[in-house]
C-alpha cells in the first residue's frame, strides 16, 4: 500500500448566499481594507491515508464527501491527492 496526503476543500456553491462571507467583507471594510468585492467561506480537510492508488484514494475521498463532509445539495467539493 501507498502512503497519500489528501486535501479536501468544500466551499458553498456559486449560487448559495454566503452570510459568514459576506459578514467577513463587511469587518474588513469597517478595519479600512478596501477593494475587496466578494468573499467566499469553506472548509478544507486534510487527511492522510494508504491506497493502492491516487485514483483509488481520490474515489474514496469523494465518498466521505458524499457522506459526511459536505452536502451536496448546496457545497462543491475538490479533491487534491499527493503520494507522500
Amino acid at each position: 500500500m501507498k502512503r497519500f496526503s489528501v486535501k479536501i476543500e468544500v466551499k458553498l456553491k456559486p449560487v448559495v448566499l454566503d452570510p459568514q462571507g459576506k459578514a467577513i467583507l463587511n469587518a474588513l471594510s469597517g478595519l479600512g481594507f478596501s477593494g475587496i468585492s466578494n468573499v467566499r467561506v469553506g472548509k478544507v480537510v486534510e487527511l492522510n491515508m494508504e491506497g493502492k492508488s491516487a485514483e483509488q484514494v481520490s474515489q474514496k475521498a469523494y465518498e466521505m464527501c458524499r457522506k459526511l463532509l459536505s452536502n451536496p445539495v448546496i457545497e462543491d467539493s475538490s479533491v487534491e491527492v499527493k503520494e507522500k
